[in-house]
This record gives structure tokens, C-alpha cells and sequence, in this order.
């Protein structure tokens, strides 16, 4: 699905920086992944190249076979409507819509109908246990429910690749542990890949397995994390979703 071939990335200016050097990794469907490393090492970075939001110095990120800075805006903005879900640490909820009207916004984008729209945004809801608060507006939730409210809109057009930027940095402990367990549940059971970035040990433990990006690289860790564990403790297999058009 997602192939990262020896990209780089530097910015220019009176103190020039080389953030990302040599980067390269793959990722298929159901594959659930961390990507760990210190405030400012280029995690956010990463994330802005692998969606095409950034175009790399060098380097090529693949996207199903197809080069991501090869398209022109308009092109890689329509992949990534209809392909990527995003999940923020500030929420980026709009204050003055519904839950409900929040979490439909990818399907409204991508010109999905009322009823299969209503019918999708509230079995998202249920999904991540908000399903009697549609008719809410944010500032009634508390913020491990608006993240919540982010899940559900970054998973209900059904992206084949969540990227999750420190979801939980903005959480206490326990809202911050509910969150990566809902993430991670949700990202599997929609037979999505998933890439979370943070700086918590903790929370790349979610994860199937975690990258430890530093000033030389990436590097795999290559543990099965918790959230593995988990799944097996449970008898759930990872659904692995069919390449679509």
C-alpha cells in the first residue's frame, strides 16, 4: 500500500537543517505502526511527506504504485480525501457543528448521499461510544470525547491509511489510554493501516510495531507491541482490506 523509498527532507534559511535523512519503510494493510522520537526530531514532518502535503528533497513516497509528488495538488488532494484519514493532538473540531455534522464532513466532501451518509456517521458514533451524542455541540464534550469525535471522522469514509499526530497530547492518563485503545481498535476493525506518531514510549506500545526516528534515521524496533498482544489475548484477527479503485 505505502512504500517509502530513501526520502529526505532539509530546510533552508540563515541555519540550515537536515530534518529526515534516508528514509525507507513499508506498509501494508492492517499494519498498525509507531513512529517514536523526540519534540522536534521531523515526526510531524515524516507524517506531512507521507501524506503529500510536503514534497521531499529526495526520495520517492508510493501510495498503491503511485508517486505522491509526481501528482499536482488537485490530484494528491483527491487521493487524500478519499483515502487518508487524520487524526490531530488539537482536535481541529469545529465549534460551531454537531457531532454528528463534524464526523459526516469526509462523506459530504466526497459527495456521499443523506441516507448512506446518516446511516455511516452513526455507526461511527456508536463505534467510538458517542452514539447518543450526535446532536451535541463540542463545547459540551470533554476532550477524550472530542477526540473521540476526530476517530470517528478520520475513519468514516473509510480511509485505507490513518495518520494519527500525538492524538493523545492533550489528554490526561486515563482519556490518553482509552483513546489509543479506540484508536487502534477502530483502525483494525475497519481493515484500515494505521501510523501513529508520539514521543510516548507508552503509547507507540499500541502499536504492532514502533520506528524510533533520530538525526541518523529511522529504526525499527521490531517488537510486537501491547496492543498485538491484546488482539491475540482476544482471538480478533486483523482484517486485511482489498485494494479498491
Amino acid at each position: 500500500m505505502l512504500s517509502v523509498r530513501n526520502l529526505s527532507k532539509s530546510f533552508s534559511g540563515p541555519r540550515s537543517k537536515s530534518v529526515l535523512r534516508d528514509i525507507s519503510f513499508e506498509l501494508e494493510a492492517g499494519d498498525y505502526v509507531a513512529v517514536m522520537g523526540e519534540s522536534g526530531i521531523g515526526k510531524s514532518t515524516l507524517l506531512n511527506l507521507l501524506a503529500g502535503l510536503d514534497r521531499p528533497d529526495s526520495g520517492q513516497v508510493l501510495f498503491d504504485g503511485v508517486e505522491l509528488n509526481s501528482l499536482d495538488d488537485d490530484a494528491a488532494t483527491r487521493i487524500r480525501r478519499k483515502h487518508m484519514g487524520f487524526v490531530f493532538q488539537a482536535f481541529h473540531i469545529l465549534p460551531y457543528l454537531t457531532v454528528a455534522q463534524n464526523v459526516a464532513l469526509p462523506l459530504a466532501l466526497n459527495g456521499v448521499g443523506d441516507r448512506a451518509m446518516l446511516e455511516r456517521v452513526g455507526s461511527l458514533l456508536e463505534a467510538v461510544k458517542l452514539g447518543d451524542r450526535g446532536e451535541s455541540l463540542p463545547r459540551e464534550l470533554s476532550g477524550g470525547e472530542m477526540q473521540r469525535v476526530a476517530i470517528a471522522r478520520a475513519l468514516v469514509h473509510k480511509p485505507r491509511l490513518v495518520f494519527a499526530d500525538e492524538p493523545t497530547g492533550n489528554l490526561d492518563p486515563e482519556s490518553a489510554g482509552e483513546v489509543l485503545a479506540l484508536l487502534r481498535e477502530c483502525v483494525k476493525g475497519e481493515g484500515a493501516a494505521g501510523i501513529l506518531v508520539t514521543h510516548s514510549a507508552a503509547a507507540s506500545k499500541t502499536a504492532d510495531r514502533t520506528y524510533v526516528l533520530t538525526q541518523t534515521g529511522l529504526n525499527a524496533q521490531g517488537q510486537a507491541g501491547a496492543g498485538r498482544q491484546a488482539d491475540r489475548r482476544r482471538g480478533v484477527r486483523d482484517r486485511r482490506r482489498s485494494p479498491r479503485s
